[in-house]
């Protein structure tokens, strides 16, 4: 079961909360050598991590979901949140290992460059050609290798375009290499339907959870029924369509408890709750903490100053 799998910010570390924003860059062996070269099944509940393996690390595989699929370098390998995954590398590995809030890349993504956000959602391997790989990424990576090792203020605001400009880059070459292989190891036309129908699904409770819609409007508006849609989220993503509702709005109100100077009446109503004391019994029930003291708890945890307001 999914429930089981161990979920990590970085593996090894205590997962972070979801509406942290972060960004991390390191080489394979940074991780990997000190678990000798095996890093065993875990997901992350709120990042995407990309894999650039450049060269050696032929004997090496990744796990997705329930399938092992050869790293042959040079290769890219998308890995969304919540996906499940695990390595066995190749002592002799020579890659790296990008990782990112996924809402904050999509987000950006779609205001700069919307066809990316299919890739950013898809888990796979590409093969990439070796003449041009080199040329195309390698530049944009040093960059963001050199923002992340930065300790100048805004070093993330900097380094998440030059993610976008290596995603587009990575989307251009993913379209002219050979079919790419999927966690089932088939043409992505195969598992591309459903992954399509689940993206449809969270971008309309993006657009739609704000007015507490019951899960049949969603269903009906994907053209499918409720159990169909359960199902698909089920297998999909190991969750309920309501699951997946109540996660975003508890998101976007963590969100805006620890980085907005609203009150919590003023969320409470930006999230389409008339009544603040619903809305604090609804975020107790599902984050087991009320809405003040998560936030008081999260702007100690980070330290963050709010006199500024």
């Amino acid at each position: 079961m999914l429930r089981r799998i161990p979920n990590y910010n970085l593996y090894g570390e205590s997962a972070r909360p979801p509406w942290y924003d972060a960004f991390n860059f390191e080489w394979i062996a940074e991780r990997s050598a000190p678990n000798d070269w095996h890093i065993d099944a875990h997901r992350h509940d709120a990042l995407l991590q990309f894999l650039y393996i450049r060269g050696g690390g032929d004997d090496g595989d990744v796990l997705i979901e329930n399938t092992r699929i050869p790293i042959q370098p040079p290769c890219v390998i998308m890995l969304p949140a919540q996906t499940v995954h695990g390595f066995n590398f190749a002592p002799d590995v020579d890659g790296l290992v990008l990782t990112v809030a996924q809402r904050s890349l999509e987000a950006l993504a779609a205001m700069a460059a919307p066809p990316l956000i299919p890739l950013l959602q898809r888990a796979g391997v590409t093969r990439v050609n070796a003449r041009t790989h080199a040329g195309a990424l390698m530049p944009l990576i040093e960059l963001l290798e050199n923002e992340y090792r930065a300790t100048d203020r805004g070093h993330m605001a900097a380094g998440l375009p030059l993610l976008i400009a290596l995603f587009v880059h990575v989307g251009r070459l993913c379209e002219a290499a050979p079919a790419s292989r999927t966690a089932a190891g088939t043409s992505l036309s195969a598992t591309q339907r459903r992954a399509g129908q689940i993206r449809r699904f969270r971008e309309l409770v993006v657009k739609h959870a704000r007015e507490h819609r019951p899960v049949d409007f969603y269903a009906q508006t994907l053209g499918t029924t409720v159990a169909q849609l359960g199902r698909i989220c089920r297998e999909e993503i190991s969750s309920s369509p309501l699951a997946v509702i109540n996660e975003h709005l508890v998101r976007e109100a963590q969100r805006d408890l620890v980085y907005s100077h609203m009150s919590v009446k003023q969320i409470a109503h930006e999230l389409g709750f008339d009544d603040i004391a619903y809305f604090s019994r609804y975020f107790r029930k599902q984050t087991g903490v009320t809405p003040t003291q998560f936030q008081k708890e999260a702007i100690r945890a980070l330290a963050i100053d709010r006199r500024g307001a």
